[in-house]
């Protein structure tokens, strides 16, 4: 199940600002990655799913290892990443792996909400080293009493898709993790995201 997508900016105020002018929908503020450099707003997509806009966070000191998702890297925003929901991490990697693909280590995260609550979850970590990553990371909110999707300014999710020079390898990998995701032959990965808001459709890449 599509938990989040990812949409990385390398300015986290300039690339909620222009979300905004593009879509009609102001995000509303998640909170900081602290210690990872990093600050999120997110904008509910429906399903208990939504859309995270991830970027430096000003408030904090440059981290000593490079922020996730490529951040660093960044000359404009992208679609980076997805997460798919499980109820049960560990399960669902060892599954992966028996099916013939590796989702990566296991490692704990956090978040300082803007009211003072930490959530807490765990994750595989995406593999944005060549570009987006068209396969999903893994997500477990485990203890987490209500999904961070819920109380969100909403918009509507028309079509969520890739690109890929070689998809089939990249469908392989969807298969092990029971992913849907429709790829498509393409000049590059990319992935692309539809939505329908105030403004209109949107696409972004």
């Amino acid at each position: 199940m599509l938990d989040h997508i990812v949409y990385a900016v390398p300015d986290l105020a300039a690339g909620v600002e222009e979300f905004t002018e593009l879509t009609g929908v102001v995000p509303a503020k998640g909170g900081q990655h602290v210690g990872i450099g990093t600050a999120n707003y997110l904008v509910g997509l429906g399903a208990d799913a939504f859309l995270e806009i991830i970027g430096p966070d000003p408030a904090q000191e440059t981290p000593t290892r490079p922020r996730p998702f490529g951040i660093d890297g960044l000359g404009e925003p992208c679609v980076m990443a997805w997460a798919v929901r499980t109820n049960d991490l560990d399960a669902a990697v060892d599954a992966a792996k028996e099916r013939g693909y590796d989702p990566g280590e296991i490692a704990p995260m956090s978040r300082a909400t803007p009211s003072g609550e930490t959530l807490n979850w765990r994750l595989t970590w995406a593999d944005v080293r060549d570009g987006p990553a068209l396969v999903p990371f893994l997500i477990d909110w485990g203890a987490t009493p209500t999904p961070p999707s819920r109380g969100l300014p909403e918009i509507g999710l028309e079509a969520f898709e890739a690109t890929h020079p070689i998809p089939d390898g990249v469908r392989g990998a969807l298969r092990a993790l029971d992913a849907d995701l429709p790829v498509d032959a393409g000049n590059r990965a990319a992935l692309v995201v539809t939505l329908a808001g105030p403004n209109g459709r949107v696409v972004l890449t």
